[in-house]
């Protein structure tokens, strides 16, 4: 029990400087990673990434994919498939390109050029639904950019578990093949059932209504498919994932009474103050607590550059496939700032690619930099042209 004490000062700590920050806008990941940075090895060495705080980090991502899955919503994409698939993997290819590219000129090595340029692909959903919370934004813009977001979460289950086969070793392409579609039956097949036992099933109803009941099925929902995705030689984070946007579908069910969808947004309430206050701060704590590059290998410039590649990526290839669905380049221009966030699942991926050596903790450290400069510039910059484009409006 001798990890109660550091897991008390760091949860202390985080949660302090999460509240200074909240006053200036700055998200909430920073200051969870900034107290396991300065708490951690890295700077005053007072606790270290053990492994009970290890454990429960893991536990804490699990249940932040199940949540990420809860409010990811499935019909919203579903209305603009097309558009904003096409906006998604726009967006990822370049990203990957330039990150790749970035890296490997760098000459950090092949496989950590792959792993970052994959990494950078993916855009926060946290951050982008956050932007759109506090500005107007026009509803076109807004329904591109949540279904490009959710997309884009769905090509990150999809390279999640690339970066799994990528961690076994024995990668080709046969391996690549197989692994592509072993994930995208697993996909198809959670779907499917979904569609018919959150939709259809009328037994599912007498879960659904007792909120206790509701919340023990969707637990054990969430290890059941997280143990299955290991199993089929895939990532548990992906089972998770699964679990919520399965259950997250019952936004879709047909309910004259609405107490299917009373009762989902009380499970995400009921979710949403254990994992804000407890287990998300937690896994990004732990991800500052690892952060320990050795003195004088970060390379500020390899950061920058890093930065540029995360933000210009978004911005060129959402920006440009916002412009090809139909979107005047203003609102793409838009749409591309809004995509550049990293956020959640990037750290989670970092996390797993250091852990399991395909990147070292230069890269893991640079990456984590980049990822909180974007967390932390995308709201201002998406912001700042917002308001320029009302003015040239106004005056126009």
């Amino acid at each position: 029990m001798e990890f109660l004490a550091p897991l008390a000062v760091l949860l202390v700590v985080a949660k302090t400087l999460e509240w200074l920050f909240e006053k200036f806008d700055v998200h909430p990941i920073i200051a969870h990673v900034l107290t396991g940075i300065l708490l951690g090895p890295f700077v005053l060495g007072l606790v270290k990434p053990g492994t009970e705080i290890g454990v429960l980090a893991q536990f804490g991502l699990i249940m932040m994919m199940l949540y990420m899955g809860l409010t990811s919503n499935f019909s919203a994409i579903a209305q603009n498939t097309k558009k904003a698939t096409l906006v998604a993997v726009l967006g990822v290819g370049v990203s990957f390109i330039l990150g790749f590219l970035t890296v490997y000129i760098f000459g950090k090595g092949l496989l950590a050029a792959i792993f970052v340029g994959i990494t950078l692909g993916n855009t926060a959903i946290e951050v982008t639904s956050g932007v759109l919370v506090k500005e107007r934004v026009s509803r076109k813009v807004s329904a591109i950019l949540m279904g490009a977001a959710f997309a884009d979460d769905i090509l990150a289950v999809y390279l999640i578990g690339i970066i799994t086969g990528m961690a076994s070793g024995s990668f080709n392409v046969v391996s690549f093949a197989v692994l592509t579609i072993k994930i995208f039956a697993f996909i198809a097949v959670i779907l499917v059932a979904s569609e018919f036992v959150f939709k259809r099933a009328r037994w599912f109803y007498t879960i659904v209504r007792n909120l206790n009941v509701f919340f023990t099925f969707t637990l054990i929902l969430t290890f059941t498919l997280a143990i299955m995705a290991k199993w089929t030689g895939l990532n548990q984070i992906i089972g998770a994932y699964l679990a919520g946007l399965t259950i997250s579908r019952l936004r879709e069910r047909k309910d004259p009474l609405v107490v299917t969808r009373i009762k989902l947004n009380e499970l995400i309430e009921d979710l949403q103050v254990v994992l804000t206050e407890f287990f998300m701060p937690l896994f990004f704590i732990y991800v500052g607590l690892m952060f320990n590059p050795p003195a004088g290998d970060l390379d500020p410039i390899m950061i920058l550059s890093l930065y540029a590649a995360a933000v210009l990526g978004k911005l060129l290839g959402c920006g440009l496939g916002a412009r090809l669905v139909g979107l005047p380049w203003g609102d793409s221009i838009a749409v591309g700032i809004g995509m550049g966030g990293r956020g959640s699942l990037e750290m989670a991926i970092l996390t797993f690619g250091l852990n399991t050596g395909l990147i070292d903790q230069v890269i893991f450290a640079s990456v984590i930099v980049v990822s909180m400069l974007t967390a932390l510039t995308t709201p201002v910059f998406f912001k700042t042209y917002l308001r320029r484009q009302r003015l040239k409006g106004q005056k126009g």
